[in-house]
């Protein structure tokens, strides 16, 4: 026995500071510090779903304190009265609001506290009266905000299905008026000028290419540079001569800018004589020995008594000093039997085949 004796002693010592160590640690946690408290008591109306003694009691989100004291009030059963200690340097005014918070996937409930706009000194207050519904967890608002769609729902069932009858009505004559809609709406958009725009219409110039044996070959480097214009010149359009809307060219279109245009069939023109020495672009290369400069002076539509196609360009022959070699004016013009875009295209044709005819034979012999 005397040799057992200090054993149990040690022993019941051991689990007595063992119980002292949890319990202090569970008392620290529950009451957030060793600092002073302060209680405060909370009226709930209404029911505080899974709140327990020893729940946390956040102030702005940071936790102060806990729940103590939690009871049914005496004298109104729907009533739920608690008690919290806090920290005693929390700022509760009497406008401090109170509710409940659910935490965490299990919906922990904690008491909330969240901060008014008063300026007074704290601990004004004994008494915290929680805002009604505070308790109420967002799975019970849920319910109780579907049961009152619900109510409704049945309080106006019959309006509801008349109103859905009425919109099947409305629904099937559309279906049968189907194409008296897409009629009207068809002449809206023509009256407006709305609707899918008009597919536009490409004409190209035709180069020549009956311009027979050469018999002179053009000596150096020749470049035809874009011609020059008039920034009216500067369009895909037809241009006409008095300006104006001619029915069918409004969707009529050159392939490329007048200048452009211009540029590419000469070349085509020159390369059609002789192959081997034909321009280039000025862009093509350094510094060319003699460039074809070309002002485009008109190239319209004279839609007079009789119209004609009519061109008319200057052309000049520089060196690579910058010197004239030679310069003359070119004009030429075509009858347009009928006023429409592809008798148009075809006398533009006929007038620019003799025009770059002469242009080629000009500068042959010209070099």
């Amino acid at each position: 026995m005397e040799t057992r004796a200090p054993f149990a002693v040690i022993g019941g010592f051991v689990l007595a500071a063992i119980v002292a160590i949890f319990g202090f640690v569970y008392w620290l946690n529950n009451t957030g510090g060793l600092g002073p408290r302060t209680t405060y008591h909370v009226q709930f109306e209404g029911s505080v779903p899974g709140l327990l003694v020893g729940a946390a009691v956040l102030f702005n989100g940071i936790r102060v304190g806990e729940v103590t004291e939690l009871g049914l009030a005496a004298d109104n059963p729907r009533r739920v009265n608690a008690a919290i200690s806090v920290a005693s340097s929390t700022p509760v005014r009497p406008d401090t609001k109170v509710g409940l918070e659910f935490q965490g996937l299990t919906g922990v409930p904690v008491v909330a506290l969240e901060a008014g706009s008063w300026t007074g000194a704290t601990g004004a207050v004994s008494t915290l009266i929680a805002e009604p519904g505070a308790g109420q967890s967002m799975t019970q608002a849920a319910r109780d905000a579907l049961r009152r769609v619900d109510a409704v729902l049945a309080e106006n069932a019959g309006p509801l299905k008349d109103t859905i009858a009425n919109l099947k009505t409305f629904s099937d004559g559309l279906a049968r008026n189907t194409g008296k809609l897409d009629g009207i709406v068809s002449g809206l958009e023509k009256m407006t000028g709305g609707g899918a725009p008009a597919q536009k219409v490409t004409y190209d110039l035709t180069a020549p290419r009956d311009l027979g044996p050469v018999n002179k070959i053009i000596k150096g480097q020749l470049a035809i540079p874009e011609p020059t214009a008039v920034a009216m010149l500067q369009t895909q359009r037809m241009l006409f001569s008095p300006a104006k809307d001619y029915p069918g060219f409004g969707d009529v279109l050159w392939a490329d800018s007048i200048p452009k245009l211009l540029q590419a069939r000469l070349i085509d023109t020159f390369e059609n004589y002789d192959i081997a020495h034909a321009p280039l672009r000025a862009s093509d290369l350094g510094q060319p020995d003699v460039q074809l400069l070309i002002d485009v002076r008109r190239f319209r539509i004279n839609a007079d008594a009789t119209a004609t196609a009519d061109i008319g360009l200057s052309a000049r022959l520089v060196d690579k000093n910058g010197k004239a070699l030679a310069s003359r004016l070119f004009d030429e013009t075509q009858p347009v039997d009928e006023l429409k875009p592809a008798d148009a295209v075809a006398a533009f044709d006929q007038a620019f085949g003799r025009l770059a005819k002469s242009i080629l034979i000009w500068t042959v012999q010209s070099l």
